[in-house]
């Protein structure tokens, strides 16, 4: 069975995100097939995806490696960031679902839960699966794809500090809710956009660290459906 080259992407990715893979080292299509146990078309493939995305560069006489983003292309992220999750806060007035709005809610309850009780772990995971679902919940999958690839690159060149006030913050996320669910589209546009602000503080520049990349076999989950 031929393993999709999106999966191969993920998992690729994933390693570029988690600093498996530094940034400036070179990505061969045969040590890449080696370390996740496919074949070098999907391997290739997902280097043509993921080059398109930013994550790697082809350089003369070496290849394919992780790109090394400058400082201002970081800070070019964050300003990304305060136009698009407002925009996608707006059309998810307009185009959310009963089903977007149950999972939002849950995770605003969960969200504020722990917060108040102090249990920090869970809140970075629940705050990244509310925003993912308030992307879904725009209804429109080229704003999706690319709010996705935004928080991928986020992820990789920022270290996000917990927020000092879990409770405010979270109280923010049930304010969005809210406009977004009686489809107040100025207001979920507003609310999203002060909260993108008020988050952007937070983002501290990640210094990638200096590791070896690992030698032993790392089979792609098949099952995987992200992108």
């Amino acid at each position: 069975m031929r393993i999709p080259a999106r999966s191969v992407c993920t998992a690729i990715r994933d390693d570029i995100v988690s600093g498996v893979f530094e940034r400036g080292s070179r990505l061969t299509e045969e040590q890449l097939a080696r370390r996740y146990g496919v074949s070098r078309v999907p391997v290739r493939e997902a280097l043509r995806t993921l080059e398109s995305e930013g994550f790697v560069t082809t350089r003369r006489h070496a290849g394919a490696c992780v790109a090394e983003p400058t400082e201002q292309e970081a800070a070019d992220l964050l300003e990304i960031r305060l136009l698009l999750e407002p925009l996608g806060a707006a059309r998810a007035a307009q185009r959310r679902t009963d089903a977007h709005l149950k999972v939002l809610r849950g995770l605003v309850r969960l969200g504020q839960e722990r917060a108040r009780r102090g249990q920090g772990e869970d809140l970075r995971s629940l705050g990244g699966w509310f925003h993912e679902t308030l992307a879904q919940a725009s209804g429109s999958p080229g704003l999706i794809a690319l709010l996705t690839q935004l928080r991928h690159k986020i992820a990789w060149m920022y270290i996000v500090e917990a927020p000092a006030q879990p409770v405010e913050s979270w109280g923010e996320h049930g304010a969005i809710v809210d406009a977004v669910a009686r489809g107040d589209v100025e207001r979920a546009r507003a609310l999203t956009a002060l909260h993108a602000e008020r988050t952007t503080t937070a983002h501290r520049l990640r210094i990638a660290p200096q590791r070896t990349v690992r030698t032993s076999q790392h089979a792609v989950n098949t099952a995987s459906g992200r992108n």
